[in-house]
């Protein structure tokens, strides 16, 4: 549940942060950054999943015993 809350903020961020340091002067490298951009939601979302998955199953192990 807090992997689906994290997700909008995390990707938001990510995403602004490509796009400030996003050199592109043609159409065409804007172009094929917009195509890697749903690559590079699908990792954030992955991570973000992996990463909270895991620290709920150590708080989980911590707390429960």
């Amino acid at each position: 549940m807090v992997a689906a809350v994290a997700y909008g903020p995390l990707v938001a961020f990510v995403e602004r942060s490509v796009r400030s340091r996003d050199p592109s002067a043609s159409a065409e490298e804007r172009s094929t950054l917009e195509q890697e951009l749903p690559l590079l939601r699908r990792a954030v979302l992955a991570a973000d999943i992996i990463v909270l998955a895991g620290l709920g199953y150590w708080l989980g192990d911590n707390i429960g015993g």
